[in-house]
Order: C-alpha cells, then sequence, then structure tokens
C-alpha cells in the first residue's frame, strides 16, 4: 500500500468557538495549527477562513492571508474549500481559486446537509472544475452519495486533462451517505484505475473509518471540521492531536505516513 496521506480540515464552515474552544480562526493562529499538523504528519491543509468576527467567509483576502501563514511556517498542500458554507453563492465560492492553491475540493453533485441543501448543480460543478483546469489546481473530487462518483468521471471524460484523480469520501453527514460498514468497500470499487481516495467520518463515525480506510490502503482526513472530540466528552485540544492519533493508528496497522513529497508525487502536486 501507498504511504498514508493525512489531510488535516482544521476549521470547516459550521463550528464555533462555543463548541471547539481551540478552534484556529486568525491566519496567526492558521500558521501555528499548520505548523503543529505538519509534525504531527500531515500532508495537506484542508483550508476554509473566517472573518474578523469569526464567521464564515469566502472573502479572498481571508484566503490570502491564510495560505501564506500555512506556507510562511510549513511545506504543507494547501487546499481550498470551493464548497464555502452551504449559505455562499457561486460567484463567492469560485473567487478564492485566482490565488492558485495547489488543490482545492469540487464536490461533484447536490445533497442533503442536516437541515440545509448543499447546492451542486452539474453546470456549475463544470464551471468550478474547468475554471482549476485553467488555473492548474489540482482537485479533490469529495463524495458524499455514490452517484458523485459517476458525475466525477463525467467530468474528467469531458473536461479533463490528464490529470491524477483522487477522491474523498465524507460520510456520516446527515442526509448525506452513512459510515455504513460496507461503504468505503463500495465506493472505492467504483473508482476509476488508478485513482487514489481518502475519507473521513464524522463524529462518531470518524474512528471506524479511518481503521477502515488504513486499512483498505485509503487515506485519512481528521480536523475539527469533522470531529471535535479525541474521547467520549472530552474535546480535542488541537487538531494535531487528531492528526497524532491517526498516525499513531497507521503505525500500530505497519502502515507508513507519507512525506508532503511523497504526498505531491502520489497526487501529481506541483
Amino acid at each position: 500500500m501507498d504511504p498514508l496521506i493525512i489531510t488535516v480540515a482544521g476549521i470547516g464552515a459550521e463550528l464555533t468557538r462555543e463548541q471547539q474552544p481551540n478552534l484556529p480562526l486568525s491566519p496567526d493562529e492558521i500558521a501555528s495549527d499548520a505548523a503543529d499538523c505538519a509534525e504531527a504528519g500531515a500532508s495537506i491543509y484542508h483550508l476554509h477562513v473566517r472573518d474578523h468576527e469569526g464567521r464564515p467567509t469566502m472573502q479572498v483576502d481571508r484566503f490570502r492571508a491564510a495560505m501564506e501563514a500555512i506556507r510562511s511556517q510549513t511545506d504543507l498542500i494547501v487546499q481550498f474549500t470551493s464548497g464555502g458554507a452551504v449559505s455562499d453563492d457561486e460567484e463567492a465560492r469560485i473567487a478564492p481559486l485566482e490565488l492558485r492553491p495547489e488543490m482545492a475540493s469540487l464536490t461533484t453533485g447536490t445533497v442533503n446537509f442536516g437541515e440545509e441543501v448543499f447546492w451542486n448543480p452539474f453546470s456549475l460543478v463544470t464551471r468550478f472544475y474547468m475554471r482549476m483546469q485553467q488555473l492548474e489546481i489540482v482537485p479533490e473530487f469529495e463524495i458524499f452519495e455514490a452517484g458523485m462518483i459517476a458525475s466525477a468521471e463525467r467530468l474528467y471524460v469531458e473536461h479533463g486533462d490528464g490529470h491524477h484523480r483522487h477522491y474523498d469520501f465524507v460520510l456520516g453527514v446527515p442526509g448525506g451517505m452513512p459510515a455504513w460498514p460496507d461503504a468505503l468497500d463500495f465506493l472505492a470499487s467504483h473508482l476509476p484505475a488508478g485513482a487514489s481516495w481518502s475519507c473521513t467520518g464524522i463524529g462518531r463515525a470518524h474512528l471506524p473509518v479511518a481503521t477502515a480506510a488504513i486499512a483498505g490502503g485509503g487515506h485519512v482526513r481528521t480536523g475539527f471540521e469533522d470531529v471535535r472530540f479525541v474521547a467520549p466528552g472530552e474535546l480535542a485540544a488541537s487538531n494535531g492531536q487528531l492528526i497524532r492519533r491517526v498516525a499513531e493508528m497507521a503505525r500500530t496497522q505497519g502502515r507508513p505516513i507519507a512525506s508532503r513529497e511523497q504526498t505531491r508525487q502520489l497526487l501529481g502536486v506541483q
């Protein structure tokens, strides 16, 4: 199996400081968090940002400040969200891509998201994908339902340029695909040949999903966006603590941790 790529989703668009007091919000806090995660074994920082009041935003200047802060402290691959919050419109969601991060997430279909709807019609997804291609940004296909794999393949066939295809399965979002015991095997079996995949389980699903991914040749995403607790009733002290837990799980299973250089080679990130 390939060395394990660990992605940190350290902020998200839903979590508040009231729910997780250790949530990094300012560029300086994000840089410190990124440095700790890099030391713990992460290769990719999946980036959402907040405004000066701690509210989720897609403001380009906030992405620029956070990306520059991460790069000043680490050699992590910076992966922008193109989803933002469910209330963000298309123009706001696509604007930060002009900063040309190495990677960006791309959800390839619409899905219920709790009590709301994460709106991604194929026309929007196509525009986002083609802009990523123009800017030489490696997309990570975010999969909340199995049909999104077929949509990602359609994008690649119609508009792709031969780039490596990497997928991230997000399991356990209310309204999306549950973290069923057979979910990862099912999803991975329908990926195109040569593709790689990572996954995350939301909340209590996180540990069983991560364990299955490590054993099954996939990669793992962790961090406050997906999981707040390190044990029942015990909030995680940092994103780095969550990264170290996944790294230790991998070592216990005999799987090495990918370096940033190895991750770039595996995913085709320049």
